[in-house]
């Protein structure tokens, strides 16, 4: 039954995060970087606290007693991630979410599977498996040959990005993804499949406030809500700092005060797309709480957000006009990297 419930969650939280997306494509007349920071203003320092504080009121307090290095490595984690997040942002916006979500989560998958690794074989840590170890197991070798079959799938899936654009006219690329720019999101979007896998890694430096939620007696299911609040502090620094540059050199921070635009509307959109972000992490912390900080958590994630975010991709209708053999390559490519994902988990539970 624990089991199940763990299922659950991470599925509703999977689908929320596959479908953030949806309501910025909403707003009308505002910068990228304007709808952006908006929305992340409620992912990541609104509503984190409010649901903290709503199911363990004394995080404040786990939190202040908790010690500088925990809370430097959780925030030091969150701010890497924090570069991830505001670079899927970017991916999605130049590739679609069907592409775009496939290709940056894959990579997600993959990189998040073994980075720990790579990391406790130059800084040895008991308990802790190092790539050595990794390398020296079937798990591990499963687990490089899911990388190996994600790098296949995410290049199948670029073949498709690219027999879409050759196929179709600037003006009917531009109908269900605006800003489509191929390379460029491809760039992008390896950048922030590596680094969102630092959010992982967060949830592991973190565990200490957690465990310090269940010694306080909080209930063990919202006990990530806590570590949530510190690594959000550090996706929130980093999407700041770059919004605020991009506001300023091209002058969009006059979106908030443009009457011509819609803002109320605006604001509420990406407040709801702010709030549908944070909700994949509320509920991947239930389904944690349940299944363990582990490959079943990180691969049932990965894999509901591909299937929702090419769900989503399909009733936008982003390879409508392509010929068939394109979007056959697509379904392949996808295809592909879930079942690297599925690999990686099996690696993984080995």
């Amino acid at each position: 039954m624990q089991a199940l419930l763990g299922v659950l969650y991470h599925s509703i939280g999977g689908f929320a995060s596959g479908s953030f997306y949806m309501p910025y494509n909403k707003v009308k007349g505002w910068a990228w970087e304007s709808y952006w920071i908006i929305g992340g203003l409620f992912s990541w320092l609104i509503v984190p606290p409010v649901a903290a504080y709503l199911t363990v009121p004394g995080f404040a307090e786990i939190i202040a007693a908790s010690s500088r290095q925990i809370l430097y490595f959780t925030f030091l984690m969150g701010l890497l991630w924090g570069v991830g997040g505001l670079s899927y942002g970017l991916g999605v916006r130049y590739l679609g979410m069907s592409l775009g979500n496939s290709v940056v989560l894959g990579f997600c998958a993959a990189f998040g599977a073994i980075i720990p690794s790579i990391y406790y074989n130059i800084n040895p840590t008991e308990g802790k498996i190092s790539f050595t170890d990794m390398m020296g197991s079937t798990g591990g070798q499963l687990v490089l040959l899911g990388v190996f079959v994600c790098l296949a799938g995410i290049a199948i899936s670029g073949k498709a990005g690219m027999m879409k654009e050759s196929e179709l006219s600037e003006e009917e690329q531009k109908k269900s993804v605006p800003e489509f720019s191929l390379v460029k999101g491809l760039i992008i979007a390896v950048l922030s499949g590596v680094l969102s896998s630092f959010f992982n890694f967060g949830i592991e430096a973190g565990k200490p406030l957690a465990n310090a939620a269940v010694a306080a007696g909080f209930n063990p299911l919202y006990q990530n809500n806590v570590t949530f609040v510190v690594i959000l502090w550090g996706g929130l620094t980093t999407n700041f700092i770059w919004t605020t540059i991009l506001s300023i050199k091209n002058r969009s921070y006059r979106d908030f005060v443009n009457r011509s635009s819609p803002i109320a509307k605006n604001v509420l959109f990406s407040a709801l797309a702010g709030t549908t972000w944070f909700l994949q992490f509320f509920f991947y912390g239930m389904g944690e709480s349940k299944l363990g900080n582990g490959a079943s958590s990180w691969i049932l994630h990965m894999s509901t957000i591909i299937l929702t975010a090419n769900m989503w991709g399909i009733y936008r209708k982003e390879w409508k006009g392509v010929a068939l053999k394109t979007k056959w390559t697509i379904a392949v490519g996808i295809t592909v990297i879930l079942l690297s994902v599925v690999i990686v988990g099996v690696g993984n539970s080995m």
